[in-house]
């Protein structure tokens, strides 16, 4: 039975009032044709299916209406035509009916397309009308912790996955470095100081968001070639499918170098970011007053559209995480006053879509919070309530004091590996917010710092995206799980159910994801607190195990066996943390070497070893990826090391130490591992010596082995190494019986 309440009969839901009161949204429209459109989906249809494609009929047509809709309906030929009323809608609604009637599934981590032969038919046409206007997708984040090393080809299965989302409303922000160049030359900095200014390619994000600037750079002309070409492609194909890709605005930063050419501007520096000094943060905020601002901001825009085109929305973020130099309402106002007239000065049609992140901060009381949003107009901004799946901003704000917003999920902090979702609290707070007092939703967005992990929360959010009231989660993912598969198989539906009453289910607002001390730096307080009861973890695993007979031959079970028994080995890592500080506070020598070599010379090593089996968890991968994007050898070196220390060291110091933290296969053996080995080692000698542990000391030779994991040049393979089932089987049978006598 298909979701959200469908039936085979006209479903029409009438879109939010809210949506009604903001005709300035009206003029944001597909560009493309009907025809294009047309054509773009069902080249999207081909790549998807391939032969089978000739089985569908996709139209796109445009409603007089602004919500989306689409039709299925089934054709006497036994086809299956879908109607839709743009080309996201269109691949919607192909996606609805593949998942829902044909019991197929697409991820990240795989597809599961076994059509039925003949197509299920449909006995009445089926309308599905879009509860509110946008879908959005994408956190400024994102480009550095995932889309960094990415080329057309990944691109291009990003787009088609968005489309079959229903995404119709997603930042386009790669290749703007580019267009920042010609300014600053124009403005008369020179190549050197330009260079000196740029970050490397996995820290973009936050250069753009004006947290930092001219740590793991410069970037090459390859480089800002590339991308410029790359965002062509983007662009492109996101318009043909009729989304509205979000170009990026001024938001008031500038380079140092600005100070020498215009020494009597009015600049502020800001304080520093992300445990940085002021070498690498400390920027540069022109004054809102200043006739530089719009200047700045009509040479980037200008340039921008020339090269671009527009679709009317943009993006700037002036105060992420940074607090402003003054909590006047009236400089505050003046500021978001500024970066909006910057905009429509070049595009009268402007809408500023802001990520509502900064409101967080206890910074930001309801005068400042209204003032900054009351310096543009009503309806000319969108705001992202970018944490409204644990903290939504909406409830303290009035519902943003009348400005039009987005409620999103957050989810995943720096493309954190491990297993997390706030399942209920999705199913429930977009429902929620719509029927809040005067609410200004205008849509759902999903807004993760990193992707590609957690398939089955984003399908669930992207899906809901469509409802007009909560789903039965329960039945939802039973559902779920048979698609992901193919078939349908008791024990991976008792591991999905077991799954979405723990590690999915947190019900404290609290993103605990990447807490685990696996992937941290030792020492004595890590945290090992749990949202959820880890023997439901621990049944999962032993279900999901016992599936692996009949479903071993599907990519999607192999990914999720993997994530299961990783989490779980996770676990135990931290139950052997707990194990280790009890050896050691009661002097237990021989315990700690004991529970040390267990760890680090079995547990590590067996998880190493699941991890390289899967193409999903691999370090080699990334590094690989990196460096094929470079045209030189300095180049290649470069992005390597950006690569690397991203997900390690995160700045020259560990300044954002672990932030990025991954479980990948070589990244266990070669990261992981031998500070736990430092670690044990160290109060090995403590013991023996009598002295207290020294955590400071500590770090000094942790950073050590920290920083050579980042400049080393060892090779790691790009290509999956073992049997997973195998593997996954061993780990198994040998840990199982362990967690069974810690839990009871």
């Amino acid at each position: 039975m298909a979701p959200c309440g469908l039936q085979l009969l006209l479903l029409i839901v009438t879109a939010a009032s809210a949506e009604i009161r903001f005709p300035t949204l009206a003029h944001l429209r597909p560009a493309a044709s009907d025809e294009e459109q047309t054509e773009a989906v069902q080249e999207l249809c081909r790549r998807l299916l391939g032969s089978r494609a000739g089985d569908f009929v996709l139209t796109v047509k445009k409603p007089r209406a602004e919500a989306e809709t689409f039709e299925l309906r089934s054709l006497p030929d036994g086809r299956v035509s879908v109607l839709g009323s743009s080309g996201v809608a269109a691949a919607s609604g192909l996606y609805s009916y593949l998942r829902d009637f044909c019991g197929c599934h697409v991820s990240w981590s795989g597809r599961q397309l076994d059509l039925p032969t003949p197509l299920p038919r449909l006995p009445g046409p089926l309308w599905v009308t879009a509860p509110n206007r946008f879908r959005y997708y994408q956190n400024v984040c994102v480009y550095s912790y995932s889309f960094v090393w990415w080329n057309w080809e990944r691109w291009e299965k990003e787009i088609d996955w968005m489309a079959l989302s229903g995404i119709n409303l997603a930042l386009a922000f790669t290749g703007q470095e580019a267009i920042w160049q010609r300014v600053y030359l124009s403005l008369g900095l020179t190549q050197a100081e330009i260079d000196s200014f740029f970050v490397g390619p996995a820290y973009l994000a936050w250069e753009r968001m004006g947290n930092m600037h001219s740590w793991a750079g410069p970037l090459s002309y390859s480089w800002n070639t590339n991308q410029l070409n790359l965002q062509h492609q983007i662009l492109q194909r996101m318009r043909s499918l009729g989304m509205l890709p979000v170009l990026p605005a001024f938001a008031g930063f500038v380079p140092a170098a600005f100070n020498r050419l215009f020494p009597k501007e009015n600049v502020t520096r800001l304080s520093s970011w992300g445990h940085l000094n002021c070498s690498y943060s400390c920027s540069y905020l022109l004054d809102s007053e200043s006739p530089f601002f719009q200047q700045i901001g009509k040479m980037f825009q200008l340039e921008l559209i020339q090269e671009f085109g527009t679709d009317h929305v943009y993006s700037a973020d002036t105060f992420n995480e940074m607090t402003p130099r003054s909590s006047d309402p009236k400089y505050l106002s003046s500021i978001s006053n500024a970066v909006f007239k910057s905009m429509t000065q070049v595009d009268r049609s402007a809408i500023w879509l802001m990520q509502g992140w900064l409101f967080q901060s206890s910074f930001w009381r309801p005068a400042q919070v209204k003032a900054l949003l009351h310096g543009v107009p009503l309806g000319r901004m969108i705001i992202l309530d970018l944490f409204a799946d644990s903290r939504p901003a909406y409830l303290f704000t009035e519902s943003f004091y009348g400005q039009p917003f987005i409620w999103c999920m957050l989810h995943n902090f720096g493309g954190n590996t491990g297993m997390y979702g706030t399942v209920e609290t999705i199913n429930r707070g977009p429902f929620e917010a719509r029927a809040f007092p005067n609410s200004t939703m205008v849509g759902t967005g999903i807004t993760p710092e990193g992707i590609e992990q957690n398939d089955v929360v984003y399908e669930l959010m992207n899906e809901i995206g469509w409802c007009k009231e909560p789903l039965n989660l329960s039945k939802w993912v039973t559902s779920y799980a048979q698609r992901r598969y193919g078939k349908k198989n008791d024990g991976a539906v008792t591991a999905w159910l077991l799954l979405f009453q723990s590690v999915y289910n947190n019900t404290f607002y609290r993103q605990d994801h990447n807490k685990s001390p696996l992937v941290h730096r030792p020492s004595l307080k890590l945290d090992t607190s749990l949202w959820y009861n880890k023997s439901h973890l621990y049944e999962a695993w032993k279900h999901m195990q016992m599936a692996a007979s009949e479903l071993y031959s599907s990519e999607t079970f192999r990914y999720d066996l993997v994530d299961v028994t990783r989490q779980s080995v996770q676990l135990l890592t931290s139950e052997f943390y707990e194990d280790l500080k009890l050896a050691f506070f009661k002097h237990s020598l021989v315990g700690l070497q004991t529970l040390g070599n267990a760890l680090i010379h079995n547990l590590l090593p067996d998880l190493d070893d699941l991890l390289s089996s899967d193409k999903h968890f691999l370090l080699g991968h990334w590094l690989e990826t990196a460096r094929s994007l470079a045209a030189t050898e300095k180049d290649a070196n470069l992005y390597e090391f950006n690569a690397r220390n991203q997900i390690t060291l995160w700045g020259p110091n560990g300044n954002l130490l672990d932030y990025a933290n991954k479980q990948w296969g070589g990244l266990i053996n070669d990261y992981y591992a031998p500070r736990w080995e430092l670690f044990v080692s160290t109060l090995v000698i403590c013991l023996e010596m009598r002295v207290p542990f020294n955590q400071a000391h500590f770090n000094q030779i942790s950073y050590k082995v920290e920083q050579n994991f980042t400049i080393n040049k060892v090779k790691y393979p790009d290509k999956p190494l073992g049997n997973t089932i195998e593997i996954a089987k061993k780990m198994f049978l040998k840990y199982y019986p362990q967690a069974m006598k810690i839990i009871n």
